[in-house]
This record gives C-alpha cells, structure tokens and sequence, in this order.
C-alpha cells in the first residue's frame, strides 16, 4: 500500500496544495525569467510529480477526481468567452487562412506520428488526440480530450514534459528567425522591419506583459463564474440525453451520432461557442474569464504531474519527445511552404504557428516581445478559434485512430 505523509483523505491540506502550488507557479512564471522560459505549467507539474515520488502527496484521492469532474469543465466556457465566430473573420481573415492551414501540418504531423510509433506505446492514439487539440487550440483542449478518452496519468505526465521541453525549442527557433537572412530574403517581414527601424529593444517578461493588471469588478466575476456554471450544466444534460436517445448497437452511422452529441466535452464546446456568437455583447463586456480560466487549468497542470512515476516517464517520455518533434515539424514545414505559396508575411506564418504549437496566450506573448504590436489582437482572436475547433478535431483524430 502507497504511504504519504499527507493522507488521500486531507482534503483541506490537498486543496491548499493545488490551490497554493497553481498560484505559486504563476507568480515564479510572471516574477522571473527561467520561470517563464520553461512555463508555468511545467513548474506546476514538476512541483507536484516531485512530491508525489518522495511520498509527501499521495497518489491517488478524491480531491484530484474533483478536480477532473468539475474544474477542468469549468475552465473550458471561460477560456471561450472571446471566441466570437463572427468577430473572428471579420477582424482577423487573413491571419485566420494561415492558422488553418497550419493546423493542417498538426494533423498531418499527428497521423505520421501515429503511424510511425504506434507500436512502441500502449494507448499511443489517445496521446495523439489529446496532442492534436492541444497543438491547434492549447491546454484547455489537452484538459478536455485527456479526460474524454481517459488517458493514463503517467501518460499525460510524460507527454506534458515532452510537450513542454518541445514548445520551449520551438519557440526559440520562432523567435530567432526573424533574424535569419535565408528566412529574409524569402519572405517579406514589415512588422519586423518598422521594429528594427524604431529600435526598441524593451525586453519585458512575457507572461507577465500579458497578463498585466486590468479592472475587473465583483459583477464580472459573479457574471463569468456564474454562466461558466451554466453552461456546464446545460451541455452535460444535453449530452445524457442524447447518449440514452441515440443508441450505439453496431451502427456506424448511430455510434457516430452518439460520439458527437453524447460527448460531453464536444457538447460544452458547441453550446458555449452558440451562446458566444448569439450573446456576443454580453460575454465580451465580462473581464477577467480568460484569467480564471487559465488559473483553473493550472491547477489541472498541478494534478495531472501527482500520478506521474518518475521511472516511467524516463522510459517513455523520449519516445513521446519523437512524437510531438514530428507533429512539430510537419507543422512549421506546412505553415512556411504554404505561407511562401500565398505570400504570407514572416510574422503571421511565426504567429499562427505558435498559436497553434502554444495557444493564443503564447502567440499573443511572442507579438508582444517581438514589438508586432499590430497583430496582438488578431493572433490572439484567431488563437481562440484553435480552443473551439481543437476539441474536435481532436476528438476525431482519437476516434479514427483508435480503430488501429
């Protein structure tokens, strides 16, 4: 039997922990450099997959099956608030062609990926769904695909140090190519060229130039908590619904039917991003979502690093690196060659591609370093697409590939 010094039953003490450990995670990401260059979400997951291996957390317990139940629900409405079909093509229309085809080179990068190791880890097609709505949309779809095929939390452990330790390279490897001549000579880069002719060389944190301090009322939290609730609450029941209506008894047709709205992941989507588009005035006058909602999931990232055996992702988390090295890079080849044929500009190939790799925040943050300050917002509208569309395709990736 598994002993802690804190029992699975000290449900204060655990609370506190993950409540503590996310809010501890987020102020070294925002406070200092090396924090923010690894990310918060790897701090909080290291911190706790390190307790756990010297027996200080248990292992297993309630509090973390709560926090899959209900808080990770949660973080998905609010992380959608802004994600306004609508809004999204009006404003941002030619960066939005460019962040689908990207998210093409995902896809494809998920299915050699697939193919290429399938053999060698159990349960590979889960990894690779989880994976494929985590590089189109970001943690939030990583949230909600992990739980919806249930992936192993020594699985998810292990593919979140290997996904990290990728995006970190890659993200480098963005930032340095504006500066490259072979990349120069190739593609045009005015907003790099009005930044080098302005030279301004402010450098700032990233994480915590994003997420700079801004008015947000008790009516706002009240407002974002509250429809985050219903909304929850609303595509739960709709997705029980309909799984008891649409039955699931062979017929291919049926079975996918059910998959699509007796999932309550796919439901929370759909149902939340109607009511963004339908009642856009209302969710866009609510601040402070996207803050609760990435706080949410950082105590997600707290939970997911408790059951990980440091053995295990040693043995596994090399052959998972292979993995997202290759969705990586199929995705970056797809982005750059189709954004050559269409006459892309070098940021907005760089910015969509990190918005697919990172999430909108990441994209938002590197836009903002760089000094492209024109596309801030457009990036990180179009990033919010990813959250919606990431979910299923994701989901289907899982679907299809599970069948090998």
């Amino acid at each position: 039997m598994f002993y802690a010094i804190i029992q699975s039953d000290d449900t204060w003490i655990l609370w506190a922990f993950l409540a503590g450990w996310a809010g501890i995670s987020i102020y070294l990401e925002q406070k200092y450099e090396w924090a923010s260059k690894i990310s918060g979400a790897i701090v909080a997951l290291v911190g706790a997959m390190l307790l756990a291996n010297f027996n200080i957390i248990p292992t297993e317990s309630p509090v973390y099956d709560t926090v899959w139940s209900y808080v990770v629900p949660l973080a998905i409405p609010l992380l959608l608030f802004q994600s306004n079909i609508l809004k999204i093509w009006n404003e941002s229309g030619r960066l939005l062609i460019i962040f689908l085809i990207s998210s093409i080179g995902t896809v494809v990068g998920a299915i050699v990926g697939f193919f290429l190791l399938k053999d060698l880890i159990p349960e590979l097609y889960k990894v690779v769904a989880m994976m494929t709505g985590s590089y189109i949309g970001g943690s939030v779809n990583l949230a909600a695909l992990s739980a919806r095929f249930e992936t192993p939390g020594e699985l998810i452990s292990a593919t979140v140090v290997a996904d990290n330790l990728m995006m970190a390279l890659y993200f480098l490897v963005l930032m340095v190519i504006p500066t490259i001549a072979f990349f120069r000579k190739r593609f045009r880069a005015p907003h790099q060229e009005l930044v080098e002719q302005s030279s301004n060389k402010e450098n700032k944190n990233q994480a915590a130039s994003y997420w700079k301090g801004k008015e947000i009322s008790l009516q706002d939290i009240g407002l974002a908590v509250g429809s985050a609730f219903a909304l929850v609450a609303i595509s739960f029941k709709l997705a029980e619904i309909f799984d008891k209506l649409i039955p699931t008894d062979g017929n291919f047709i049926l079975t996918a039917l059910n998959g699509i709205f007796g999932d309550n992941y796919l439901m929370l989507t759909t149902i939340t991003l109607l009511s963004v588009t339908i009642f856009s005035r209302f969710f866009e006058k609510i601040r402070g979502a996207q803050e609760i909602g990435t706080y949410l999931i950082y105590i997600f990232f707290v939970v997911i690093g408790v059951p990980a055996s440091i053995p295990v992702i040693i043995q596994n988390a090399p052959l998972l690196f292979v993995l997202v090295f290759v969705m990586v890079a199929l995705n970056m080849f797809i982005s750059f060659l189709f954004g050559k044929l269409f006459k892309f500009n070098l940021e907005e190939i760089i910015l969509a591609s990190n918005a697919n790799i990172g999430g909108p925040t990441t994209a938002a943050a590197m836009a903002i370093s760089k000094g492209w300050s024109k596309l801030v917002a457009p990036v990180l509208i179009v990033g919010t697409l990813g959250y919606v569309i990431g979910n299923y395709i994701g989901a289907a990736i899982g679907v299809w590939l599970g069948l090998f």
